[in-house]
This record gives C-alpha cells, sequence and structure tokens, in this order.
C-alpha cells in the first residue's frame, strides 16, 4: 500500500501583519475604533457647541484614525513616519568634530627623575 506523500507549507509570510477583521489588520482595526470613539466623545462632551463645530470635530477625528489605519506610504504606517519626522526634529543638523587638547599634567610621569625610567635588560640583572 502506497502511502501518499504528506505536503507541509513553510510559513515565508512571518513579517506580514495578522488579520482581524474585514482585511483589516488588529493595528489598523486599533486605529479605526479608537477613531471611532473619540469622535463619538468629541459629539457627546460638548452638547452646547452648535452641532456643525461638533461634527466637524468628529469627523476630523475620523478621518485622522482612517488615515493612520489605512494609509501607508512606503510601506510603513503614518504613526512611523510621525515618530521618524520627530526624531529628526529633535536631532541636531550640525556637528562640529574637535580634537581635545591634551593636559599636559596627564601627560607626566608620577616620577621625578627621568633616569628611573630606562629600561633595564633583565638577562643583564642574573648575573651571567
Amino acid at each position: 500500500m502506497a502511502r501518499p506523500s504528506q505536503r507541509h507549507e513553510i510559513p515565508t509570510h512571518l513579517n506580514v501583519e495578522d488579520r482581524a477583521i474585514y482585511g483589516l489588520s488588529v493595528r489598523q482595526l486599533t486605529y479605526l475604533v479608537a477613531g471611532t470613539s473619540g469622535g463619538y466623545g468629541l459629539w457627546t462632551s460638548w452638547p452646547d457647541l452648535p452641532d456643525e463645530v461638533r461634527g466637524a470635530a468628529a469627523a476630523l477625528c475620523l478621518l485622522l484614525a482612517a488615515a493612520f489605519a489605512l494609509v501607508r506610504p512606503g510601506g510603513r504606517g503614518l504613526e512611523e513616519w510621525f515618530f521618524a519626522a520627530l526624531r529628526y526634529l529633535a536631532t541636531p543638523k550640525r556637528a562640529l568634530w574637535l580634537v581635545p587638547e591634551p593636559v599636559a599634567v596627564d601627560w607626566r610621569p608620577a616620577v621625578a627623575a627621568w633616569a628611573e625610567l630606562t629600561p633595564r635588560a633583565g638577562w643583564a640583572e642574573d648575573g651571567r
């Protein structure tokens, strides 16, 4: 009786995000849920403001969440570009390299007489 050959799939998609719902990754779904709840919070927390202002604030929150969730320029999310821009702005744009002047005290030996620094041959002291 011949046994059918067993095939094993080797995972080659290790750098791909797992999909949760409707083809969205967990990261994308989290941004959309946070944006939706933030928009709802903006809509309900300021009932004294006109509906146009509240609607604009809620729509802006939803658009930002959708942009962070769905827009991926260069294959990277907007949050990665945001942190890269922050790091770029925080680093100095010019660097100056100066060789420090040596301190003469650090280079002088602790002993006073220069004759004490002469090397001694070990074979001459054996008495041969």
